[in-house]
Order: structure tokens, then C-alpha cells, then sequence
């Protein structure tokens, strides 16, 4: 039983499990639409909301602590964030992002996640 397990471990162990939501984080930030598994999306949503609510904020901590949750990535997916992605949500508080489920498809339960 998981009695107080918060997180689904997707089938990998602690690092494996950070490398890949923050993989997914910087594919939707540069797409603003990906498929993935159900499972995986639903992880993956309140990591990337936290991201983008601290980027709401345009200061110099809040890029280095979002540079360090997404693992050093490349400079013009952060600066797409501050530039293009926080500014349109500025008024909004919450709700970034929308999982639509897609049904079994190819042998898993599959999801289109997507920047609202």
C-alpha cells in the first residue's frame, strides 16, 4: 500500500524520475504542447506550474532558481519563459496548464499536456 506516498514513481528511481519531468518541463516550455502518458502528465503539472508562477516574478533569484529546477538548461528556453510564457499570466493565478486524455493508444493511456 503507498499510505502517505505522494508522488507515483513511474516506474524509476529518485534521479531518473527528476531527469524526466524536467525533461517534459523544458519540451512544454519550448512546444507548449506535449503527448505523454496520463501518469506523467499528471506529474509533470504541478512541476511546471511552480516554474511558471516563480517566473511571474521577473528577478534575478527567481531565474536562477527556476535555471537550477530545470538543471541549467539552455538560455533562450529561459528566456522564452520570462519573455513570452509569464507575461501572459500574469493575471491569472493558477491553472497554467490543461490535460486532455487521449485514450489507450499504443498500449499505454496517453495525454496531450498544453499551456492554456
Amino acid at each position: 500500500m503507498q499510505h502517505k506516498r505522494k508522488n507515483r514513481t513511474l516506474g524509476r528511481d529518485k534521479d531518473e524520475r527528476k531527469a524526466l519531468i524536467r525533461g517534459l518541463s523544458l519540451s512544454l516550455i519550448e512546444r507548449g504542447k506535449i503527448i505523454t502518458s496520463t501518469a506523467k502528465a499528471k506529474e509533470l503539472r504541478p512541476f511546471i506550474e511552480k516554474v511558471i508562477t516563480a517566473a511571474k516574478k521577473d528577478t534575478v533569484t527567481s531565474r536562477r532558481l527556476i535555471q537550477s529546477r530545470l538543471g541549467e538548461p539552455k538560455a533562450t528556453l529561459v528566456k522564452k519563459l520570462f519573455t513570452d510564457i509569464a507575461p501572459k499570466y500574469k493575471e491569472r493565478n493558477g491553472g497554467y496548464t490543461r490535460i486532455i486524455k487521449m485514450g489507450v493508444r499504443g498500449g499505454r493511456d496517453e495525454a496531450v499536456i498544453e499551456l492554456v
